[in-house]
């Protein structure tokens, strides 16, 4: 069977856009998950890597609020039956330019949305970036010696932009991301 060279030519176009499709791939994950508690409570630790993408930083800079998203989930693994949720929980950063001051303000629900006032964009990326000390479960409602999983994904938050703006900043969809679930099994 011959190839015409516009076969050819078409075959090639497509390589080219699924190339361009993975060069264009978000690569953001959960790193350094560590699961510890202090005497009362059940913590938990991490960070997004690949996040930030230039034409988000672009958006964040022009002023266009920006939220992560944190999902949760705490389980006790129950073998054959199904698992009993404990807790679900979701927390959101959400990153703003003040281009008058020259500041990023990052709010963080966690933390009572209180904002970090930072002039360093490279702060402003880790505050965003980092959940430390999280408090996920008071450890009373834990048992010793059961199993339990928690689960932990991140993604951006959707931008709600007016309509107008969908025509000017076409590249947000570019920049969307979530993370795939990440599991982490325990014995208490």
């Amino acid at each position: 069977m011959r190839i015409s060279r516009k076969q050819k030519g078409f075959f090639l176009l497509l390589v080219w856009l699924a190339l361009y499709g993975v060069a264009w791939a978000q690569d953001a994950r959960l790193t350094n998950i560590i699961v510890t508690n202090t005497r009362d409570d059940l913590l938990l630790y991490m960070q997004v890597e690949g996040a930030f993408r230039d034409e988000m930083i672009t958006a964040v800079q022009s002023g266009v609020p920006t939220t992560f998203s944190f999902y949760v989930e705490l389980y006790r693994v129950r073998g054959f039956w199904f698992d009993e949720e404990i807790a679900s929980l979701k927390y959101t950063h959400t990153i703003k330019y003040n281009s008058l001051k020259k500041e990023y303000l990052v709010y963080r629900s966690w933390e009572g949305n209180k904002p970090h006032v930072v002039k360093s964009f490279e702060k402003a990326k880790e505050l965003m970036t980092d959940l430390d000390s999280l408090k996920i479960v008071s450890l009373s409602k834990l048992e010793r010696g059961l199993q339990y999983q928690i689960r932990a994904k991140a993604e951006l938050s959707r931008l709600t932009l007016p309509f107008y703006l969908h025509y000017v900043l076409f590249f947000v969809s570019l920049w969307d991301f979530e993370t795939d679930w990440y599991t982490i099994d325990f014995i208490y």
